[in-house]
């Protein structure tokens, strides 16, 4: 004798609610959402911090390389303005210096307090 197929076992039913209810419920939703939000904003904050630390890398090159010149230069010539790039390179890689704490700062600041969930 052949099954109504409009009759369903009311376990069926049962696990079937069970299981949208702990994976569509509003609560996890909701949480769920607010765990991928921050998710999103801590690999923002990483990626802001690893820029500032290429930005840093690089200024670092450039001034390395002018007090570099510029110290052959001096050496070579004695003149005093060679003197001064050295010191602008320095004051360059200062700036940059500060400008990745700032960075790194911030991100800390944004991600410790977003909500987490």
């Amino acid at each position: 004798m052949p099954t109504d197929p409009a009759h369903v076992n009311p376990q069926i039913v049962d696990v079937i609610n069970q299981v949208q209810l702990a994976t569509m419920g509003p609560q996890v939703v909701l949480t769920s959402g607010a765990g991928k939000a921050y998710q999103s904003v801590a690999q923002s904050s990483a990626i802001a911090v690893q820029d500032a630390a290429d930005a840093l890398r690089n200024v670092s090159t450039i001034a390395t390389t002018a007090a570099g010149v510029a110290m052959a230069q001096y050496l070579a010539t004695g003149l005093p303005k060679y003197k001064d790039v050295i010191q602008e390179a320095q004051t360059m890689v200062t700036g940059a210096t500060e400008d990745f704490k700032a960075i790194g700062e911030a991100a800390s600041s944004v991600l410790k307090n977003f909500p987490s969930g």
